[in-house]
């Protein structure tokens, strides 16, 4: 068995605007199980970064430990990436967005990873408003080792071997939008049609945006008794609507069923198209957002779409007023300030 994709690729494959096709997007051939949830959501990453035409050379990946750190080498092959340590990738997805803002950051995590050991990593990169796209793929176990329930494992759900859950869960989405993240959206490894669009409004959003991805372990977590199980979460998915996403200087249409529509205008410029399906639910309007995902929780079921979005807040660097040039191309120039001016500094220190 080999692990190499062939190189050959038929000559008329469509392209981006870029002239780059899907190939250039692509990564390395998953050694995940055969039908993980977590091949679907590398395909959409591929799929976003593909239609939004960005340079493959401009991303950078960072993830931490578990199945789902293993996917940045699954997609965008010709990026950066860094695996880092268990539960501290926004440590490290900190330090590289500081030294370089224009890069486009993908955190991606897990249930474990982020939840548990990655718990206070994950309150204060919220806190600070990073400026990436924080992924968890979320399957409620550890699927490395063998199977056991994770922190966001519903309570009286059954796991493979039988036993029963008696923890209440720790609900990631509901926690970021309490926590004050600028842009917060839950979705299902199995909903290519809704996951793309979200993920690309992610990318455009300035500051922390937030995805929480129910991504069912096929191996471990699949079972009638798990309720992250693919039988269970389509049969108690809530949307909170139809959307898609129009980049800037295109012209915005949509066509959606009945129901309010409106329009989220996001940093740059780009909007989200949202034709509202929940009731009472208001994606720039916190209090709504918590409501509607508690409502949803009561009934056993799984809100999915974009819940909440801020797009005034500004991301770190402009809190932190850092220089306009990224700091790994300030020159010795940029960064000594001269002996005048040193002295000036000292004498004040004295």
């Amino acid at each position: 068995m080999t692990y190499l994709k062939p190189l050959f690729r038929h000559p008329k494959l469509a392209k981006n605007k870029l002239g780059y096709t899907l190939r250039e997007y692509e990564g390395a051939l998953s050694t995940l199980c055969a039908g993980c949830g977590h091949d679907s959501i590398s395909a959409t990453i591929v799929q976003a970064c593909y239609e939004l035409s960005i340079e493959p050379h401009h991303v950078a990946k960072i993830s931490g430990i578990g199945c789902s750190s293993k996917t940045p080498a699954y997609f965008l092959g010709n990026s950066h990436g860094f695996n880092s340590v268990h539960g501290r990738m926004p440590s490290v997805a900190t330090g590289a967005n500081l030294a370089n803002k224009d890069m486009v950051y993908f955190g991606v995590s897990g249930d474990g990873d982020t939840a548990s050991i990655g718990m206070g990593q994950f309150v204060h990169v919220i806190r600070r408003n990073l400026d990436m796209v924080y992924i968890v793929m979320n399957n409620g176990c550890y699927g490395l080792t063998k199977g056991q329930d994770s922190a966001t494992a519903d309570v009286g759900s059954v796991s493979k071997a039988g036993s029963i859950n008696p923890f209440h869960p720790v609900d990631l989405a509901s926690l970021a939008v309490e926590l004050g993240a600028t842009f917060v959206a839950q979705s299902f490894s199995g909903d290519k049609e809704q996951l793309v669009p979200l993920i690309k409004a992610a990318i455009q959003h300035k500051g922390l945006a937030f995805l929480n991805v129910v991504s069912p372990c096929v191996t471990f977590n699949n079972n009638s008794g798990s309720t992250k199980s693919y039988d269970y979460v389509r049969e108690h998915m809530q949307t909170t609507g139809t959307l898609d996403f129009v980049p800037i200087k295109e012209e915005i249409s949509a066509e959606y069923k009945a129901g309010t529509t409106m329009s989220v205008r996001l940093h740059d410029g780009s909007y989200m198209n949202l034709n509202k399906l929940a009731p009472d639910w208001d994606p720039e309007d916190r209090l709504s957002a918590v409501n509607a995902i508690q409502r949803a929780r009561s009934r056993n079921e799984i809100l999915t779409g974009l819940l909440y979005v801020n797009s005034d807040f500004g991301d770190l660097h402009e809190t932190l007023k850092t220089n306009e040039t990224p700091l790994n191309r300030l020159t010795e120039k940029d960064l000594c300030p001269g002996v005048k001016k040193l002295d000036k500094i000292n004498s004040e220190l004295r």
